[in-house]
């Protein structure tokens, strides 16, 4: 694969040609020359598009892809694809599969799939098997086949000591255990965050504390028994409280927010639009203040599109009824430009590759190009048009979102 990128602007606090517009030569997948005008001696393809700038490729550490058992909601290939169009070069893929991606066969079946894609998808294995929450998977197995880590999908460890053997056990070979933070018996039968909205609306309310005591319970046993904790998708400001102070403490653990809930307060659902019906709930303004506090100040990791296809099935019922989930990668990097600026958005969208051991890719001369192509200043309405996913289920539908993807180099790749 070779490729001149033309003027491009250059995005990368790492790289010395951060913040400046320069041609890139791309040659049998790595950055051979970047310079103010390279001229085309090979005839190679060119790459000029309008207000290019260009980044190192982003990754995401929670999506689903419903591939094996629920197709309908979504395939690996195609949810390959709308990674690769939403600027994503690397994803961490779910194991809320039928069956679930529990077994290193599980494991060697994804990674089969998704051999020679321009995305890299690196595989999630269940923390228990079948995610029952009952009995631990088979995880030094599974990080063998190529786990990247273990988690059961939205779905709490409500016995402590399970989670307590998983942090000793993945310990010895420096498995990360993934919990995700909420008490289920707090929360109840919530379809939404508890708060004077679910009140008014009739809805059921899933209380801030089912995710705070939760959070709570999990850093204590992380404390004692040490290894490795990440907690995905906090949604509210005692989170970010209780996750600052354990990092203050010197625990090793990490945690990432779902973008919508940076975006979105529970007001959203004064419709009962059922594409706002998400796990974590979208909460309140103040949450959304800390958590986008807890972001600037590095309490928060990572952020997360959280994408999960759900079929119109599963969401064209009573609020009550219908699936929790949104898609997200589409909107991802519009949403958050709606936020930060160019630079912190960036930052955002690849600052957690080393909690999933992803190698960093430096915009220089020699490294592999691995990058994302975009233009950051297009704003535009977020419609079904600009949705790959084969699943239509997004919360930002109708939405102003600014900047748009071109598409990503990866994997000696061009996804254009």
């Amino acid at each position: 694969m070779n490729v001149l990128i033309k003027s491009a602007t250059i995005i990368d606090s790492k790289s010395d040609f951060h913040n400046t517009t320069q041609d890139l030569l791309i040659e049998k997948g790595k950055i051979s020359k970047i310079g103010k005008s390279i001229k085309n001696t090979n005839n190679y393809k060119e790459i000029n598009l309008e207000n290019l700038h260009i980044s190192q490729g982003w990754f995401d550490s929670s999506v689903c892809f419903g591939e094996p058992g629920f197709e309908d909601r979504e395939t690996i290939e195609n949810g390959l694809k709308t990674a690769a169009k939403s600027g994503f070069t690397s994803v961490v893929m779910q194991a809320n599969t039928q069956p679930v991606i529990d077994t290193n066969s599980a494991i060697t079946f994804v990674n089969m799939k998704a051999q020679n894609n321009v995305v890299n998808l690196l595989p999630m294995g269940a923390l228990t098997r079948n995610s029952d929450g009952v009995d631990l998977a088979e995880l030094f197995d599974m990080k063998s086949a190529g786990a990247i880590a273990f988690s059961d999908y939205k779905k709490p460890i409500a016995n402590p000591n399970l989670l307590k053997i998983a942090l000793q056990y993945a310990s010895n070979f420096n498995g990360l255990v993934c919990s995700f933070p909420q008490e289920n018996r707090i929360s109840g039968q919530g379809v939404m965050n508890e708060n004077i909205t679910s009140t008014t609306l009739g809805l059921k309310g899933n209380p801030s504390l089912a995710e705070a005591l939760q959070v709570a319970r999990d850093l204590y046993l992380l404390e004692y028994t040490g290894g490795k904790l990440h907690i995905p998708t906090i949604s509210t400001a005692e989170s970010v409280a209780l996750i600052r102070n354990a990092k203050q403490k010197k625990l090793d653990v990490t945690c990432s927010v779902a973008i919508h809930n940076l975006c979105l307060t529970d007001k959203e659902l004064e419709d009962f639009d059922t594409h706002y019906k998400v796990l974590p709930p979208l909460r309140t303004q103040s949450d959304l203040d800390a958590l986008i506090e807890g972001l600037k100040d590095g309490t928060i990791d990572m952020v997360t599109s959280d994408h999960n296809p759900i079929t119109i099935e599963g969401k064209k019922v009573e609020f009550d009824y219908a699936d929790y989930g949104t898609i997200g990668l589409e909107s991802a990097f519009g949403a958050l430009q709606t936020l930060f600026s160019t630079k912190k958005t960036i930052q955002l969208l690849t600052r957690g590759k080393a909690r999933f051991n992803v190698e960093p890719s430096i915009i220089a001369e020699g490294n592999i190009a691995d990058l994302t192509l975009f233009n950051p200043d297009k704003k535009y309405t977020f419609t079904t048009k600009n949705i790959y996913s084969s699943s239509k289920n997004s919360l930002f539908l109708e939405k102003e979102l600014k900047g748009s993807v071109y598409g990503i180099i990866a994997n000696k790749k061009v996804s254009l």
